[in-house]
């Protein structure tokens, strides 16, 4: 316990290297779950027994963060086929496909705006960058414009505060909601201002739904559940906060690292620049050129490696099983977590080191569906990964085509664990036009 504390990520994974893949018990305290790692067991619990593995909706992680998030397209049951069936319309390849013209036109729209730190030199916080380019694209595209980037930035800021201020009850997930804990106050101050900010977006948003375009809010009030029902203003609002935060955090999160290790490795930047040269040159980039930057997809798959957005999967038995020759019993809970497997000597070569050649498809067809699955699995797989790595391929190939990059600090950011895996330090660097580098 005390190493979880001092270093939640280390101790997590050194849990998994401990378990050499087996089905253990972890005796955190009076919470003794069971972790589960190996890709044959993962497979089981998120996609072939996924009805006897549900959220663990009481339990850890997903209990403190229900209090913002709510019922919805982030919870289980009624709640989540009904939200699921009205958005994921939204999110199929072939509509996702059908808008990255766009998203490239906001994205490049934002990316504008670092040309006078770059010809002055002036270092840049890429964390508050990313963001302020994530939400200029999601907002135009997937919210009419409803959210105003400011709106958005200070929803990310409150985001920001309670990924850290619910990490002390993840910790402790056995204490009871009632006891106060350290955190409370500035994660209901948080909660506050999201619904200040988005309720009377979501409200007015209801009389316009019908003659509205398909952005996410008119489509939540629009839509019809697999029963014919409407969702009612808390769905919507549940599943609006749940949509801001899963259509930005993700490509926000994960943007953050990938500076820090090309930096590192030579090789690596020079050959995401030349396929970025090569494939885009001083065109904008568009639709036409993503299916050609394979390296760049693989360098997002070897983040998505070491930085998985959903870190950790808590599932409750409803049944009693066995895995891997364990009984588990009916009401257990079950971690399941990406950060851990995805480290793991067992499944992994050198597991510590960036090696984007990992993905290499050959390599990709040999290994096993559920080595590597940062967007989880089976039914409850986010219904935003299509639109994350077309989202990531644009702003990645943006940025490079028009700029090069050097780090204030040169060392690696340690791992703050919280409800999204963020960096311990700001990211900061000073860009350069690309063509005055070349030249």
């Amino acid at each position: 316990m005390p190493n979880l504390f001092r270093d939640p990520a280390g101790t997590l994974v050194e849990m998994g290297e401990r378990s050499q893949g087996e089905v253990v018990k972890l005796s955190l305290g009076a919470f003794r779950p069971y972790l589960v790692t190996r890709p044959e067991h993962l497979q089981r619990v998120l996609r072939e027994k996924s009805d006897n593995y549900v959220r663990a909706g009481d339990g850890l992680q997903w209990r403190p963060l229900k209090r913002l998030f709510g019922d919805g397209i982030l919870s289980d049951g009624d709640y989540w086929k009904n939200s699921r069936h009205v958005l994921q319309p939204l999110f199929t390849a072939r509509r996702v496909d059908s808008l990255v013209d766009r998203l490239a036109e906001a994205i490049e729209d934002a990316v504008d705006d670092l040309d006078e730190p770059a010809r002055a030199g002036q270092p840049v916080d890429m964390g508050t960058v990313q963001a302020q380019i994530v939400c200029s694209a999601i907002m135009r595209v997937f919210f009419a414009d409803k959210i105003s980037v400011p709106q958005a930035m200070r929803i990310m800021k409150a985001q920001d505060a309670i990924a850290w201020s619910v990490m002390p009850r993840l910790m402790v997930p056995w204490a009871p909601l009632a006891m106060p804990m350290p955190g409370d106050r500035a994660f209901r101050k948080a909660v506050r201002l999201i619904d200040d900010t988005l309720l009377p977006i979501v409200r007015a948003a209801r009389e316009t739904a019908e003659t509205d375009g398909d952005d996410i809010i008119a489509t939540l009030w629009r839509g019809r559940t697999e029963t014919g029902g409407r969702l009612d203003e808390r769905q919507v609002r549940d599943d609006t906060v749940s949509m801001v935060a899963t259509t930005t955090e993700t490509t926000i999160s994960v943007l953050t690292w990938l500076w820090p290790h090309i930096a590192q490795d030579e090789q690596i930047a020079e050959r995401l620049y030349e396929e970025i040269d090569r494939v885009v040159g001083d065109a904008p980039v568009r639709r036409e050129h993503l299916r050609e930057l394979r390296y760049t997809r693989q360098v997002l798959d070897e983040l998505l490696r070491l930085y998985p957005i959903g870190w950790l999967f808590p599932r409750r038995a409803v049944e009693a099983d066995v895995i891997g020759g364990v009984r588990i019993e009916a009401g257990a809970t079950l971690v399941v977590s990406p950060l851990i497997t995805h480290r793991m000597s067992a499944f992994w070569d050198r597991p510590e080191v960036f090696d984007p050649d990992r993905f290499d498809p050959e390599q990709v067809r040999n290994r096993h569906r559920y080595a590597h699955f940062p967007f989880g699995g089976g039914p409850h797989q986010c219904i935003g990964m299509h639109l994350f790595y077309l989202e990531a391929m644009l702003i990645v190939a943006t940025v490079l085509s028009r700029f090069r990059f050097s780090l204030q600090r040169q060392a690696l950011p340690g791992i703050k664990v919280a409800a999204a895996l963020r960096p311990l330090e700001r990211v900061e660097v000073t860009l350069r036009p690309a063509r005055s580098v070349s030249a």
